[in-house]
């Protein structure tokens, strides 16, 4: 249930969270997991995200976007402003996934 008070506190922690629910179809490992999310910048009234694609060729650029800031709508309050943006520099590199995406993916 969306808790649609003023006075919530949104933590980094919390928007992670929720981005971990975030899937690259592609892959099938989530977005964070992935390295795919560069920063988090959450506040009372505004959650900014800073994220990449694998590659700037990606198909699925908007769509990974859009679920991201559905993702973060549902845990926030209505009136939170969620800016999702894709950001290229620096370019997403396979080291940037966590240990156990590089490990699922077969990558050393």
């Amino acid at each position: 249930m969306k808790d649609n008070s003023t006075d919530t506190e949104i933590t980094r922690e919390a928007v992670y969270n929720a981005l971990r629910g975030v899937i690259d179809p592609e892959v099938g490992i989530n977005i964070v997991e992935l390295g795919l999310v560069y920063d988090v910048v959450a506040d009372s009234d505004r959650v900014e995200v800073s994220m990449t694609l694998t590659s700037p060729a990606c198909p699925m650029g908007a769509h990974l976007a859009d679920e991201s800031r559905q993702a973060i709508q549902a845990i926030v309050p209505a009136s939170v402003v969620v800016d999702v943006r894709l950001a290229w520099e620096p370019p997403w590199n396979p080291e940037m996934m966590s240990d156990e995406a590089k490990q699922l993916l077969g990558w050393k």
